[in-house]
């Protein structure tokens, strides 16, 4: 059948853990240690059947139920706009239907060659602002420190450090020290030459980022994440200041409410690193964006922090997008969804060659969620 419709649709809710819990970042007190995965199964006529992240009302799956395939879906554009709630369902499904995994549909589309196995770099963003209870700096430095030799003991080779200590939780001259002796305290654990991101999460202004890029200049950051609110003003002038300190780090921003320039300033050069995250903006829309980047020399790198589904449909844009940095890895595991497929190992995530996106899920978990937390339709 090669135009089959979609005869049903399920929505539930699973719960995950992550392995320790994740405190505060520096605007939000506690991220806790539950992750809850919205998931979406669809069935078509002809028996396939394809799952993924959707926040999708039960009204708005009405709309989608008993619609043909080929008019809310083609592999070449993606999911249609109407029906982008339904993204990563739909790109699933056709990756099941056609008995190859995502990675493979988006090469053959965008006519990009793939190394095989495929293999995605990624890092490791659990280093949140655990240490607030903590009245020594250098004890809670040697807390995040022991936290990043656990992620590189997960395989990981690439860390992403919170900061921003001094724009809530603690006095701005505190909270800056201990942001420079957990940056140090972490590039010591890890070693020389591996990638360490920093993110302050709007949390600085362009003095203290300033500050804190020359008190680690020889840690060799390798990207500064969200250091105050989107300014293109602000973001010249630190470009500048980089370049005349010969510092190589790129400025990250976009993971948030971004703002709508910020695609002008990518294609400027003003903001090296684009991080729209990959739910929101979409699996369909972000091949498109990393497309227009690529053309500008600018790179991407999509959050998805607290998904956990996340950690496993990022990798498959690299397979259309040149410019694609790094996934996103937060680790968790939850119940009835099958990751198995996927291993990090030296820094790559290693992306299963099992059609759609690499999961599976178990019934057994699934639709008692279903029943007890979500909804179904059928023809």
């Amino acid at each position: 059948m090669n135009n089959p419709r979609i005869v049903r649709i399920e929505w539930a809710r699973l719960e995950g853990r992550r392995p320790r819990h994740a405190h505060a970042n520096s605007r939000l007190l506690d991220h806790g240690i539950l992750v809850r995965p919205p998931i979406m199964r669809v069935t078509t006529e002809d028996g396939a059947v394809g799952f993924g992240h959707s926040l999708a009302t039960a009204e708005e799956a009405e709309g989608l139920l008993g619609a043909h395939l080929d008019d809310v879906f083609s592999v070449d554009q993606g999911t249609r706009e109407p029906w982008r709630r339904f993204d990563y369902p739909l790109w699933d499904l056709a990756g099941q239907r056609a008995g190859q995994p995502v990675y493979e549909l988006v090469a053959q589309a965008t006519g990009k060659e793939l190394a095989r196995p495929f293999r995605v770099p990624c890092y490791d963003t659990s280093l949140y602002i655990d240490d607030l209870s903590i009245e020594s700096d250098d004890e809670a430095a040697a807390l995040i420190a022991d936290e990043a030799r656990q992620g590189y003991a997960r395989g990981h080779r690439a860390f992403k450090i919170k900061i921003g200590r001094g724009a809530r939780f603690f006095p701005l001259e505190q909270g800056t020290r201990r942001d420079v002796l957990v940056i140090r305290a972490v590039r010591e654990a890890v070693g020389s030459g591996l990638p360490i991101m920093i993110d302050a999460n709007n949390g600085y202004n362009l003095n203290l980022t300033k500050r804190v890029l020359s008190e680690t200049a020889d840690c060799g950051l390798y990207w500064l994440e969200e250091p105050f609110h989107e300014d293109a003003v602000l973001y010249r002038e630190l470009r500048e200041w980089l370049a005349k300190e010969g510092l190589s780090v790129l400025i990250a921003d976009g993971e948030g409410q971004a703002s709508p320039l910020l695609l002008d300033w990518a294609r400027e050069g003003v903001v090296d690193v684009i991080q729209y995250d990959i739910f929101a903006h979409g699996f369909s829309r972000w091949l498109a964006t990393g497309r227009q980047l690529d053309q500008w020399g600018a790179r991407t790198a999509p959050h998805h922090y607290g998904g956990h589904y996340g950690n496993y449909v990022t990798g498959h844009l690299a397979a259309g997008i040149r410019g694609f940095l790094r996934v996103e890895w937060d680790e968790a595991t939850t119940p009835g969804l099958d990751t198995s497929g996927y291993r990090i190992d030296a820094g790559m995530v290693s992306v299963p060659a099992s059609p759609g996106f690499g999961l599976a899920l178990d019934d057994a978990v699934y639709r008692p969620a279903v029943e007890s937390t979500g909804y179904e339709l059928a023809l």
